[in-house]
């Protein structure tokens, strides 16, 4: 956006890299001199002996351990100064009305309001849509059950999204992500809920609490809309077919927009309503995803108000409507992620099915981005008894970036976990 806004001559001056490297060497050159010191690192080095700690300053040959070892800080003086500071309960109570805190934060996978990771595909595939993450206990209680589509209320306002279980959370916790809002979902998600209050000294904003009411609503007609971009021969398919749909999401009590694959992304769209949507709002979706009746199997069960229509294209399954009744779903984005073979599953497609055919298995959950593997996959291990170090080696696991380290020894059980 940046470069379509300067004159040619200009762009050349400020983006005039011609590698990768030429980046990360700018970058390393702001940082001498200061505690993030990085002088010291190159391709070369982190090619030949991997990750390393920082500060690693020029001439050294490991990175420091801990920062302020010798008693000197980046002050003035050399010493540390401390700020005293007085305790303050949450800004905001729970009560009968909102008897639950809310908490945000961050996904593993996604960044600040998603404007960058949330163009690329692979990024979802550990968290695929927004979801408000409570104890067992408390969801039990309420009546609810994973997946069960829930209204959070605060004293601002309310989001309706899914609802799951998570051993993270102590009674009377939930957790909703901070990076969902009004492009992937129709509401403004978490800071619908928060509010504005903020640290007389820091300023920062008490965005991390809330008081909230969860319920449960009865959204009996779903629907799920999948579309694989690359079949649209446009480079940047994806993404604007993200902006083309956003503005139906209003048109649910629940909807979410997100996408998922791998290097062959796709756009999902899942909505739920107390009542079936009109046939011309389901027009303008099959409109919108690029559904061509010449190379699409449909499917109609008007008394029911279930319809449903499939696309193949080069014996790949490259579009998904599921209208009324959407038992199929995951297996089906399972099949379309992994490019399978239409003619396989193809009697399959239309039935009412929440299991894939046989021959197939749906992967589910991916728990490590880097190297693509499911959930499913290391449970399998697990319970054959294989140990942490076993499951690194045969699926190579946490191996990379090491972010998805923190689950992974909480399904291999390891103390450290704990």
């Amino acid at each position: 956006m940046l470069g379509s806004k300067l004159a040619i001559t200009d762009t050349a001056r400020l983006f005039n890299w011609n590698r990768v490297e030429d980046v990360f060497n700018e970058h390393r050159a702001t940082t001498v001199g200061r505690d993030l010191d990085i002088g010291g690192l190159s391709y070369a080095l982190l090619e030949t002996l991997g990750p390393q700690q920082w500060p690693f300053p020029a001439g050294a040959t490991e990175g420091r351990a801990r920062l302020y070892a010798d008693g000197r800080f980046p002050t003035e003086t050399g010493r540390a100064k401390f700020a005293k500071t007085v305790y303050r309960p949450t800004a905001e109570k729970t009560d009968p009305r909102h008897p639950l805190h809310l908490n945000t934060g961050r996904l593993r996978d996604q960044w600040h309001g998603m404007s960058r990771s949330g163009r690329v595909a692979r990024l979802y595939n550990h968290a695929e849509e927004p979801l408000l993450e409570m104890n067992a206990r408390d969801m039990e209680l309420r009546g609810l059950a994973d997946g069960d589509i829930v209204q959070a209320t605060s004293r601002r306002g309310a989001a309706v999204l899914r609802v799951c279980a998570s051993e993270s959370m102590r009674s009377g916790q939930t957790f909703l992500a901070m990076h969902w809002g009004g492009r992937f979902m129709n509401s403004a998600g978490a800071n619908a809920l928060t509010l504005s209050a903020f640290d007389p000294v820091s300023r920062q904003p008490e965005l991390k609490h809330a008081a909230i009411q969860v319920k449960k609503l009865d959204l009996p007609w779903q629907l799920v809309v999948m579309r694989h971009t690359d079949a649209m021969r446009s480079p940047g398919a994806a993404a604007e077919l993200l902006s083309r749909v956003q503005p139906l999401l209003g048109e649910f009590t629940h909807a979410t927009l997100g996408l998922f694959g791998r290097e062959s992304p796709a756009v999902i769209l899942r909505a739920a309503h107390a009542t079936p949507a009109a046939g011309e709002l389901i027009d303008r979706i099959d409109a919108l995803f690029e559904f061509d009746p010449a190379s699409s199997l449909s499917y109609l069960d008007a008394r029911r108000g279930i319809s449903k229509r499939m696309m193949i294209e080069d014996g790949k399954v490259t579009a998904v409507r599921l209208t009324g009744e959407t038992a199929a779903r995951e297996w089906l984005k399972d099949a379309m992620a992994q490019g399978s073979d239409a003619g396989a599953i193809r009697p399959w497609m239309l039935a009412p099915v929440s299991a894939p055919p046989a021959g197939s298995a749906a992967r589910g959950r991916i728990l490590c981005n880097c190297l693509d593997v499911s959930v499913k996959e290391i449970a399998d291990e697990v319970s054959r008894g294989l140990d942490l170090a076993a499951i690194q080696e045969k699926l190579c696991c946490g191996t990379e970036c090491g972010s998805c380290l923190p689950e992974l020894k909480r399904m291999v059980r390891l103390p450290e976990a704990a």
